[in-house]
């Protein structure tokens, strides 16, 4: 077998083992009630309502990495920054580095194409108020280990806000943890680096705590990080 097939079907599996997921009743719950009562723009569709997989690029140097999956956009779509807000956000971002193939995360089968990088959130599935407990973070710990285990070329974390870098800092083995800042990096040991970023999320965004150009600037220096590292 080949690396590259050796990959894929570690990241099968992984996929697998994230979307029968069924570990933190209180999250199983909130992800079924989001189901059940959609927002009157979704009330057509229906909803993934399982834990939601990473997504990307099995060769991915840049992994971009956020809390948790929305109640009404992953947990909606069955895609990672799919189908909200903080998706237009990101993935144009991403399109503009050069690592998306369109500038929109529409649903799951829409046909996006990203090289270079993969996306996914450090916990799942949709928590109750975007707050996930410290032992749901934990549990869901193990798919972050086997997602950047399989994805051997990943050079750069990108860390979308305090959580998701506590949450690579995590993996790393950080000890302390190192703090959280936009821009700040940290590397792990020779090959590999978390890049914080400011989440892009509505309240981020529209009050200008995170700009287009901000978010650009971390996307451009992850790619650069992640060609001088591999």
């Amino acid at each position: 077998m080949t690396a590259a097939a050796d990959r894929l079907e570690r990241l099968a599996a992984v996929e697998e083992q994230v979307v029968s997921c069924r570990v933190c009743p209180r999250l199983v719950a909130h992800r079924e009630y989001a189901s059940a009562h959609r927002k009157p723009a979704f009330a057509g569709e229906r909803y993934w309502s399982r834990p939601v997989p990473g997504f990307g690029d099995p060769d991915a140097g840049v992994y971009v990495l956020g809390l948790a999956t929305a109640a009404h956009g992953g947990n909606r779509t069955g895609r990672a920054f799919t189908g909200n807000v903080t998706a237009d956000w990101l993935v144009a971002a991403l399109h503009r580095a050069g690592l998306a193939d369109r500038p929109t995360s529409a649903y799951r089968g829409d046909g996006l194409r990203l090289t270079g990088a993969w996306m996914a959130s450090a916990v799942r599935c949709a928590p109750p108020a975007d707050r996930p407990t410290a032992a749901e973070r934990q549990a869901c710990a193990r798919f972050l280990d086997a997602e950047l285990a399989a994805l051997t070329w990943v050079r750069v974390i990108v860390c979308l806000g305090a959580l998701a870098w506590e949450a690579a800092a995590g993996w790393a083995g950080l000890r302390p943890r190192p703090p959280f800042g936009h821009g700040r990096e940290q590397p792990i040991g020779a090959e590999r680096t978390l890049l914080g970023c400011y989440h892009p999320s509505p309240q981020n965004t529209r009050t200008g705590r995170l700009t287009a150009a901000m978010l650009d600037g971390i996307l451009h220096r992850a790619v650069r990080l992640a060609a001088d590292q591999r």
